[in-house]
């Protein structure tokens, strides 16, 4: 089912299949994500989309894989909606800030987490 994989210097217990992320956001078109709380969905990225979540604007923000961690179907997506995030098809919750863990079930494993970063007005997502 899942596999683990090394990030950094700590293992990592994945669910959803692995695939190379490289997306550039521009903060100063997607004006939604200079808002704090905000989150904005980016398809045709990841397995199932992107989720990107504002936490401090123009230097925090945290990037998810929008495949539901129940379901793992690239089809099947978490709907984001300001700090959460819902899957139509399971109807598990997770909390867009900090880590994206399920606060109501049957998800148990969090939402995949891609790295961030933020140089002037853009914003990169990646693995």
């Amino acid at each position: 089912m899942g596999t683990i994989t090394p990030a950094c210097d700590k293992e990592q217990f994945r669910v959803i299949p692995y695939v190379d992320v490289y997306l550039t956001v521009n903060l100063n078109i997607v004006n939604e994500l200079m808002v704090p709380g905000n989150s904005v969905y980016f398809g045709g990225q990841g397995f199932g989309g992107i989720i990107i979540y504002c936490v401090d604007p123009g230097n925090i923000y945290n990037a998810y894989d929008a495949a539901c961690t129940h379901e793992i179907s690239a089809t099947c997506r978490v709907k984001n909606e300001s700090v959460l995030g819902t899957c139509p098809c399971c109807g598990s919750q997770f909390v867009l800030m900090g880590q994206a863990y399920p606060s109501k079930g049957p998800a148990t494993f969090p939402l995949q987490e891609y790295n961030t970063s933020v140089m002037g007005s853009y914003l990169r997502v990646y693995n």
